[in-house]
């Protein structure tokens, strides 16, 4: 593990070659050979993944893995409809990993599955794109950052506005005193999100191999309303709406701040809509992370009251001594200390911002970034796992505040609670057989 200081003097591109050690490079495809790719999660963000890959130059989407038989059929004929390739389809993507024609996984499942796919993929040998977040604890990103240590593989976390032209761009001119000393970031989602209602204990559809959908997991019964989306309301299954999407913001916003783990952690919500329904978790949520220095990052979280802020349904305001920003998925605007506008940048291609897949140039930039390290080309990931991980962590260390009181204490240096109850949220149990480990 890297600490604080490290993560900090070393910077982004540091952590990136860092992520790119000397035995992958004895495992590079050439320039000139073709990478191919397989999906496994093909209902949601999978498709994002079908899109970006397919359009790299030399490179063939081969196979797509699910567990759902019907949505998996689906996705294959429409993507030999528009791209004019058949692929082959596998219900366990344990048999995409045998499979000697695959050179790069890309992981699009949900949460609980993202650490163990990754981790078998890089086991067997693969270049993998995980999705965020990297795990549905923060023990399953440390087992990442070991694993991807160990092997030598290429592993790119999918927090995509790292490869925002716009947003590299802004942090240039950050690093360069355009806002000053930028001493807080107040970041927000906000969506109109209904109820999930009253589900029931019923048996799985035929479509679906239930017991592989739960995977790592400890087995339970079927619930109606449970699969394919539902689940991020649940905490055996999901990790809400800060890792859903408030990682998105949370991310950038460290990285422009330059700083890692904070020093407290205060989460107040609740569930504020449709009380009564089987929705686990908070609905609205108040985050403050509180850093040594004194700064400060805060998130909004609002899924189910779409009002927006400053235009825009997801976001980050950076508050500097000179001047402000903000910035989203698609370019940002700079103001002066009297609140005028003094420069907008906008993005020549747009990405999604409050859809559940969230297709856009975004996913195209970042997985060429992940292709250029594989190949050789380039050395630095945008978003290597030890970074993708710090992220993640503030999003589990917000969940743990909410559910043991609202408010901890952090070490800054390993991004540990410090209380008790909020330690035994670290780590997860699994189905005996399915642990996650490195």
């Amino acid at each position: 593990m890297f600490d604080r200081r490290t993560m900090i003097k070393g910077g982004a591109a540091t952590i990136g070659a860092m992520a790119f050690t000397a035995k992958s490079y004895a495992q590079i495809k050439g320039a000139n050979d073709r990478i191919r790719v397989g999906i496994v999660g093909v209902n949601g963000r999978g498709q994002a993944h079908m899109s970006a890959f397919s359009k790299q130059p030399n490179v063939q989407v081969t196979h797509f893995a699910d567990v759902d038989s019907t949505v998996l059929a689906k996705r294959a004929a429409e993507f030999a409809e528009r791209s004019g390739t058949k692929v082959k389809t596998v219900g366990d993507y344990r048999r995409l990993l045998d499979r000697k024609t695959v050179d790069v996984v890309t992981v699009a499942t949900p949460d609980h599955w993202h650490a163990k796919v990754a981790i078998d993929g890089m086991d067997a040998g693969r270049n993998v794109y995980i999705e965020k977040p990297v795990g549905i604890a923060p023990a399953e990103g440390e087992a990442l950052i070991a694993t991807q240590q160990r092997t030598g593989r290429v592993l790119q976390v999918g927090n995509q506005q790292r490869s925002s032209i716009e947003t590299r761009q802004l942090l240039d001119l950050i690093r360069a005193g355009e806002l000053g000393d930028v001493y807080e970031a107040q970041t927000w989602y906000a969506n109109n999100r209904k109820s999930i209602g009253k589900g029931e204990e019923i048996a799985p559809p035929p479509n679906l191999d239930w017991n592989m959908w739960q995977g790592p997991r400890p087995r339970g019964p079927y619930r109606s309303n449970l699969v394919h989306y539902n689940w991020h309301w649940f905490w055996k299954y999901g990790t809400g709406e800060i890792c859903n999407n408030a990682l998105h913001e949370l991310d950038i916003a460290r990285w422009l701040m330059g700083v890692t783990y904070p020093k407290t952690v205060s989460a107040r919500g609740d569930r504020r809509f449709f009380r009564g329904d089987d929705w686990e978790m908070y609905d609205t949520l108040a985050l403050t992370l509180g850093y040594d220095d004194g700064r400060v990052i805060r998130w909004d979280g609002e899924s189910c009251n779409g009002m927006l802020r400053y235009g825009r349904g997801r976001g980050t305001l950076l508050l500097g001594t000179k001047g402000s920003a903000v910035v989203d998925r698609n370019g940002f605007e700079l103001y002066d200390l009297a609140g005028k506008q003094v420069r907008e940048v906008k993005a020549a291609a747009s990405s999604e911002t409050t859809g559940t897949v969230g297709e856009g140039a975004l996913d195209v930039l970042h997985a060429a970034n992940f292709l250029a390290v594989v190949r050789g080309q380039e050395q630095a990931l945008h978003s290597p796992i030890q970074e993708g991980h710090i992220s993640t962590t503030l999003c589990h260390l917000g969940n743990m505040a909410y559910r043991t009181g609202g408010a901890i204490t952090v070490d800054p240096a390993t991004g540990r609670p410090n209380e008790a109850a909020a330690q035994k949220l670290w780590s997860v149990d699994y189905e005996p057989g399915w642990e996650v480990r490195a």
